[in-house]
């Protein structure tokens, strides 16, 4: 009958494979599950399915994999390459029926005891028709639900409307061996995998389906018949002299304003259209280290990405990113002032859930907002928000908000039933669309509402953007963080559970700013922001085509010896590739005489182009400190270059977010001045470390790591001399005085970047010196110059070029 079973699959492939498109989950079976298409492959699937069967072939084709209708040869004896767990429904009735897999499981076994070397790799596939969350109340659109084993008949109209939403999700393979040297006869050991296999697909459907469907009712019980709303009600009751009805009626108002409504067919109707604009407007989008996440969605994990704010893409590019790696579309936090007519009922559609920017002492608003928070956390949503609060104008990360992980935390504490894990993104492109808009407001221009022309506006100037990249970070299990930083907060909790504790606050900082350290170390490098560290560290911001290749070419291979992290990603192309592909960005004026090419910036171009500097500005902070001091000081020791660096990394760390320690920091400057002396960006002379010879070829490229660093130096000295000068100020004062001093120094010595006069990265390093106790604080509460901070002064000042510090020292 195998034949006839051939037949048929071969009749059905042709309709079958025109309606169609598998995706492959995950795209590169090799790294991530570790399958090797060599090996004999027995395919398992939940249903006895053709079209599934279909599905599996034009997704086992595209990746070199054995076909799932041939034949295997196990021991002599021919068997079929796909088993199933269960038969179709009848059409007529909803009863499920199992397959013979128990007997042809327990004769693989009986196999396995007359040939020891036998083994094979058992290999689940979760094959889905739509993604669509189950409903706890049907409709006539269940017709097309991808439920368990559905019958021919619905599995047709299932073929026809959700054909190119077809989802083909590998898993790791199983070892027959290792199945068949556990204790057991081998009929034990064949129900032993099914159960195992059942439980594999339930959970596998969730990962990738989510949760049923919250109805409006129920988010309406839940939320206004909490305790803590509730409480509110009566409060707001109080307060205002309404009654509770009343109190009752705006508490459902805010619920309506703040609540996603989740609708899975306009997730397939935006993956279309985002399909076309991301093929029309990049060149490609590279995902690395989603394996990490689609692990914790397997294993039951509550996910909250917590991305970096670039752009108002961000929204759209992750949700698809995550859409197409196989996880649940997240609900995502988005601000009030995207909640307009049309784009805020799309947005809410798409699962987005709208939050103000301040909750201005407004308890009711509080507590439903923190309610319906807690709810998708218990209902097992996974959840986006962004803890910056908004977009990144300069492209450094900003202060991280604590308002959203404070909820998630206290959410935890109250008792959510599955693990919960915060997973950092970064996010990085070669062209930021409002790149433009952020530099006005920079310079003190008001921010232009958002509305649905300038939506219309930023789709019609659509060009080519280059590459856009998403990594995700290393996840952090909550559980485990509180573990480690409250050992007793369980305990704490049971006492007093309706109270804020009173550690809450320090330890949500903390996580808070490993949350942002995590992001940066996720870092991806572009062929813009590299392109835009070497010309903007670059005299007159020009160098020739050579000299850039070769600066590229440094800083490429610095990175891949001396990573500056295991989840960090560099191009796989040369520099000459990586170059080319970057021009063609057409962001740099090219000029050509007799020599060559020389590349440089237009004068409207540099100031937007450290945007994308200070993407990756933190990658090399230590490799351009460790040059400024060598060279600065000509001939140093490396105990010497250390103590340096021991004074001025906390700072650094505190203002690009860098994950390092103090002491992995030093560890990893021994790694960078090894691999710089390797490649000759530095010399070693009698035990002392010395800048290349000026004839070197790589002299050039190690002056432009120097200039790198300079303009944070020149900031620290600013805000270092001014105190020493007035010997005390308040922080408000400091902070308003260092900006008027930056911005002067700013257009005397044409330094291009918005952010070194930046009122938040200038309150970032007056927090970091106050945190690190170099300054002081008097009586009233003002900063103190000091011993300790004059000392600072002295070992910025000397790291700076004699120009700018005898600028600073005439303030």
């Amino acid at each position: 009958m195998a034949w006839l079973h051939n037949l048929l699959l071969v009749l059905i492939s042709i309709p079958v494979k025109w309606l169609v498109k598998a995706n492959t989950i995950p795209s590169d079976l090799a790294q991530e599950l570790g399958i090797d298409p060599t090996k004999p492959i027995l395919y398992l699937l939940r249903s006895h399915s053709a079209t599934d069967q279909i599905a599996l072939s034009m997704s086992a084709e595209s990746l070199n994999l054995p076909k799932p209708n041939s034949r295997i040869t196990i021991a002599g004896e021919q068997h079929r390459s796909c088993l199933f767990l269960l038969e179709p429904k009848s059409v007529l009735t909803r009863k499920v029926k199992n397959t013979d897999i128990a007997q042809q499981f327990t004769h693989l076994f009986q196999l396995h005891r007359l040939d020891p070397a036998l083994d094979i790799q058992i290999v689940p596939v979760s094959i889905f028709w739509g993604r669509a969350p189950g409903k706890k109340f049907s409709g006539w659109s269940d017709v097309i639900a991808n439920q368990v084993s559905p019958s021919w008949l619905r599995k047709f109209f299932i073929v026809l409307f959700l054909g190119r939403d077809n989802f083909v999700c590998y898993s790791k393979a199983v070892s027959s061996r290792s199945m068949a040297d556990l204790p057991g006869t081998d009929a034990e050991l064949a129900h032993k995998l099914i159960r195992l296999a059942g439980t594999h697909f339930h959970r596998r459907r969730q990962g990738i389906t989510g949760p049923y469907l919250l109805e409006k009712q129920e988010l309406y019980n839940t939320v206004l018949g909490s305790q803590s709303v509730r409480s509110a009600i009566n409060d707001e009751a109080t307060s205002k002299n309404i009654t509770y009805q009343s109190a009752q009626t705006q508490a459902k108002k805010y619920i309506d304003e703040i609540a996603g409504d989740y609708r899975e067919g306009l997730i397939r109707l935006g993956d279309r259209v985002l399909t076309k604009i991301w093929n029309k407007i990049y060149n490609g989008i590279e995902v690395q280290h989603a394996q990490k996440v689609r692990t914790l969605a397997q294993n039951g994990h509550e996910i909250i990405y917590v991305p970096c704010h670039r752009s108002h893409m961000d929204y759209l590019l992750l949700t698809y990113v995550i859409y197409h790696e196989g996880l649940v579309t997240p609900h995502i936090a988005a601000g009030i002032n995207l909640n307009f007519w049309p784009i805020g009922g799309v947005l809410r559609k798409a699962g987005a859930f709208f939050l103000r920017r301040s909750f201005a002492g407004n308890k009711l608003y509080t507590a439903v907002f923190r309610e319906y928070l807690e709810l998708l956390f218990n209902k097992g949503y996974s959840v986006k928000y962004y803890p910056e609060g908004g977009r990144s104008r300069t492209g450094r990360l900003l202060p991280p908000k604590t308002g959203m992980l404070a909820m998630t935390l206290q959410g935890l504490i109250k008792g959510i039933n599955r693990p919960v894990s915060i997973v950092p993104v970064y996010i990085g492109y070669e062209h930021v669309m409002e790149v433009s808009s952020y530099l006005q407001e920079l310079t003190g221009s008001a921010k232009k509402k958002e509305s649905i022309f300038h939506i219309f506006s930023a789709i019609r100037k659509l060009k080519n953007y280059g590459y856009g990249y998403l990594n995700f970070g290393d996840p952090i299990n909550l559980s485990n963080y509180l573990d480690k930083n409250v050992t007793n907060w369980r305990e704490l909790q049971q006492a007093e559970p309706d109270k804020k504790p009173q550690w809450l606050t320090p330890v949500v900082n903390d996580l808070a700013n490993n949350v942002m350290e995590r992001i940066n170390q996720a870092a991806a490098i572009s062929g813009m922001s590299l392109c835009a560290i070497c010309l903007l560290s670059a005299k007159k911001h020009a160098m020739t085509e050579d000299e850039l290749l070769l600066a590229i070419e440094h800083l490429l291979t610095l990175l891949a010896k001396s990573p500056y992290s295991e989840v960090s990603t560099i191009p796989d192309i040369s520099a000459k590739q990586l170059l080319e592909n970057t021009l063609k960005l057409k962001k740099f004026e090219v000029s050509e005489d007799t020599f060559g090419r020389i590349i440089s910036l237009r004068d409207k171009n540099a100031v937007p182009l450290t945007y994308y500097r200070n993407n990756i500005l933190h990658l090399f902070a230590m490799p351009g400190l460790i040059t400024a001091i060598i060279f600065a000081r000509h001939s140093i020791s490396r105990s010497d270059i250390k103590q340096l660096i021991a004074k001025l990394y906390p700072l650094l760390q505190r203002e690009l977010f860098i994950y390092m320690s103090l002491e992995h920091a030093i560890d990893y400057s021994d790694s960078l001045i090894e691999s710089m002396l390797d490649m000759g960006l530095l010399s070693n002379l009698d035990d002392q470390l010395t800048p290349p010879a000026p004839s070197s070829k790589a002299y050039y490229s190690a002056w432009l790591l120097n200039r790198s660093i300079q303009e944070t130096l020149h900031r620290y000295a600013v805000v270092l001399t001014l105190l020493e000068r007035e010997g005390s100020m308040s922080r408000a004062v400091l902070e308003k005085r260092s900006q008027q001093f930056a911005q002067r120094l700013s257009s005397l010595h044409g330094i291009s970047s918005p952010e070194f006069f930046d009122k938040n990265v200038l309150g970032t390093f007056i927090n970091a010196l106050k945190e690190n106790h170099l300054v002081q604080s008097n009586e009233e509460g003002q900063l103190q110059h000091c011993d300790v901070s004059e000392a600072l002064r002295l070992d910025v000042i000397s790291l700076i070029s004699p120009e700018i510090a005898q600028r600073i020292q005439q303030i």
